[in-house]
């Protein structure tokens, strides 16, 4: 554990009392003026420490970044949030970032996350609005033993993951809306973007975007009918890293379990959360179009749909609108 974080847990685990610099300098073997660096520096990331110059410092509050520290503390997973973790103050794309790293090398588990995206992207080129600390903007880098056609579960897998997220956490009432989009009240409040490199007839890595609207109280024009957050809907701020933690304990057990079980059991419960069941819907995909009833969500997750023309349509992919 490096100086600061060494610091850090201590104050936390001393929250109300003053410490004196001698005591920290002590406990933690370093110089009084290397203490006060370390202090200089948890400030800069955001955590509130008062000083006195007779009673020391006293831990006050939290830092409300997604620092990987904040993340860490306390949450009971054993991969996700465990393995490393890169936080910025601001990225293009967290997605970019984690397949840089991926091709890189980096383990399943590995974390990126960012407090701001300047080019958040979605599906098919879409842009992802990303505020500074508003919302969670977070991709892990997974790398599961699955033929490259298994892939797409992942998705449904992670949409089930956020929708368990939100009803452990909030009173709201999430639907899945196929393949990779989480609705509260009919509009969006969360988009997935999974992205697979492939090696030979193997997957190679799978990077698991998710950009969770949080605390959001406005949006652009464009997006005002279309979108919502939590704030939105309950009137009351989340705290993101707690969000964070319980997305990672939701997701960790869901894509094992899926590892070792199968699909048939996440697609039951996607079933349960999904909103297009029954519905009439146009699927645009890149060849063709269809438009007719959503009958199911088959064994291989894919949509079955029957179309106008009275034929049964099994779409792995592709832009879809609720009629």
């Amino acid at each position: 554990m490096s100086t600061r974080n060494e610091l850090l847990t201590y104050l936390k685990g001393h929250q109300g009392d003053w410490i004196s610099g001698e005591a920290l300098s002590r406990r933690l073997a370093v110089s009084r003026a290397a203490v006060w660096k370390q202090i200089s520096k948890l400030r800069e990331a955001g955590y509130v420490i008062l000083s006195s110059p007779k009673r020391g410092y006293h831990f006050s509050r939290a830092s409300e970044m997604l620092l990987p520290a904040e993340i860490r503390d306390g949450i009971d997973t054993e991969v996700f949030g465990q393995k490393e973790i890169a936080h910025f103050s601001e990225l293009d794309s967290t997605n970019r970032t984690a397949k840089e790293l991926a091709i890189e090398g980096a383990p399943e588990g590995t974390l990126v996350v960012a407090e701001q995206q300047t080019k958040g992207r979605g599906r098919i080129g879409r842009n992802w609005h990303s505020p500074f600390q508003k919302g969670i903007y977070a991709s892990l880098i997974l790398r599961p033993k699955l033929p490259p056609a298994e892939a797409p579960k992942i998705t449904l897998v992670t949409g089930v993951s956020v929708a368990e997220t939100l009803l452990a956490l909030t009173p709201l009432k999430p639907a899945i809306k196929w393949p990779n989009d989480i609705l509260v009240g009919g509009r969006k409040i969360c988009g997935i973007l999974t992205e697979t490199g492939t090696e030979m007839d193997a997957i190679d890595f799978v990077v698991v975007g998710v950009g969770i609207n949080v605390n959001n109280r406005e949006f652009p024009d464009d997006l005002k009918e279309t979108a919502t957050s939590i704030y939105r809907e309950t009137r009351k701020a989340v705290d993101r890293v707690t969000l964070m933690q319980e997305f990672l304990r939701q997701f960790e057990r869901s894509y094992f379990l899926f590892l070792r079980t199968g699909f048939e059991s996440i697609g039951k419960r996607w079933r349960e959360l999904a909103m297009l069941l029954g519905k009439e819907v146009t699927v645009r995909m890149i060849d063709r179009t269809c438009t007719g009833r959503v009958l199911e969500l088959d064994r291989d997750g894919a949509l079955l749909i029957k179309c106008e023309n009275g034929e049964l349509e099994r779409i792995y992919s592709g832009d879809i609108q609720v009629h």
